[in-house]
């Protein structure tokens, strides 16, 4: 999560060096790893490993730092006296990010995760300056010898939540509220429009740049406009649960993103793009406390257990459910690949060809994806 320097660095530079990155197994889940720890001894004597978290919006009760704070909590629960974990939230990028991550790093954590993109350039200069600390850059891309980086393939959950849009948008016209014009929101933003063009391909996705990640008085004002304009779905790449309140509020059908949110949207939600991340962090956890630890990139998806997609709201359609699942699956077994192009090839919102007719991308485009795809109304801010 970004400033607007990141963000063209983003575009530019090595991003390819994910593709392919492996850290941990091919799958892993919170309850595995919690019950994995229990045959781990305990030493009595030893202190425990300090765990520092830096959150970037402040801890709500569902959405991006949410799962986050659950995966830390996830932590604790499986290695119980074995470490301490903290968490400082609502730290903005730059600056701030940089003061809170040296604070923690002198004050004895020897393990940071820095749960923003914005947070990778900081995160690199302050591990300059502790080289015995470890650090977590979470979705940065430029690792050191005491940095490594991870991300999740959202655009997974993405293309799924849009084949589940297109099933109950009538009009075919569905809204989408994005935070900064990064690779990994565009990656989403195209998913879901290739979900629902596998369905009906002549939907539509109406586009709203915030240049913001948490702001939920705009990302609410956003939404209602999207509905003005006609979108029967809402989706977002945003930290908060603002949309989904608006959707409930105007009776219309949104998707939740990084959490479930029917707490706030019980009849609006038709699913939830989840992200787990007690799975990676217990591990990356066990790692530094068996000596094993080692930088490197990590992204994983469907397959590894970090992205899923559930929480059906009341008003879903059980036969979609079942289509939905069933992709989700295809997705796990590598039999379905959304940026794959079929017979035809693959077109962004300006007529070029991006993926060419029987083709797929690979990691590396994916990650330096720049392009909006064909049925997204809206541009890129330069």
């Amino acid at each position: 999560m970004c400033k607007n320097l990141m963000r063209r660095r983003a575009f530019g530079l090595g991003l390819g060096a994910f593709a392919g990155a492996t850290l941990l197994p091919a799958a892993f889940s919170q309850s595995s790893t919690t019950a994995a720890s229990a045959a781990v001894p305990m030493l009595a004597a030893a202190a425990p490993l300090k765990v520092g978290f830096v959150y970037v919006s402040p801890v709500t009760d569902a959405g991006w730092t949410h799962q986050h704070d659950l995966g830390r909590k996830a932590v604790q629960a499986a290695l119980g006296a074995r470490v301490q974990t903290r968490y400082v939230e609502n730290v903005p990028e730059g600056a701030d990010a940089e003061r809170v991550l040296r604070e923690l790093a002198a004050s004895g954590h020897q393990l940071i995760f820095g749960t923003s993109f914005g947070y990778m350039e900081p995160v690199l200069r302050v591990a300059r300056e502790f080289p015995q600390v470890k650090f977590e850059a979470i979705t940065g891309y430029q690792t050191a010898p005491n940095v490594a980086t991870a991300n999740a393939r959202y655009y997974e959950g993405r293309y799924l939540a849009g084949i589940a849009a297109a099933r109950l948008a009538a009009s075919g016209v569905a809204g989408y509220v994005a935070g900064f014009p990064i690779p990994e929101v565009l990656q989403g933003l195209n998913a879901f429009t290739l979900g629902m063009r596998s369905v009906n391909p002549a939907a539509r996705v109406k586009l709203v740049w915030l240049d913001a990640w948490f702001d939920p008085p705009r990302e609410r004002d956003a939404a209602m406009a999207l509905m003005n304009q006609g979108a029967e779905v809402l989706a977002f790449h945003t930290g908060s649960s603002a949309v989904m309140a608006a959707a409930q509020e105007r009776g219309k059908f949104a998707i939740a993103y990084h959490s479930d949110m029917r707490s706030v949207a019980p009849d609006a939600q038709l699913l939830a793009v989840v992200h787990e991340w007690g799975g990676y962090y217990t591990e990356r956890v066990r790692a530094v406390l068996e000596g094993r630890w080692q930088s490197g990139n990590f992204w994983g998806g469907v397959r590894a257990g970090m992205v899923r997609v559930g929480a059906f709201g009341p008003k879903m359609p059980r036969a979609v459910q079942v289509e939905v699942l069933a992709a989700q699956q295809a997705i796990a077994d590598g039999r379905l690949r959304p940026f794959a192009a079929g017979r035809q090839a693959v077109r962004d919102n300006q007529g070029r060809v991006v993926i060419r007719a029987g083709q797929a991308l690979g990691d590396a485009q994916i990650l330096r994806m720049n392009w909006l795809v064909e049925g997204v109304q809206g541009t890129l801010p330069r």
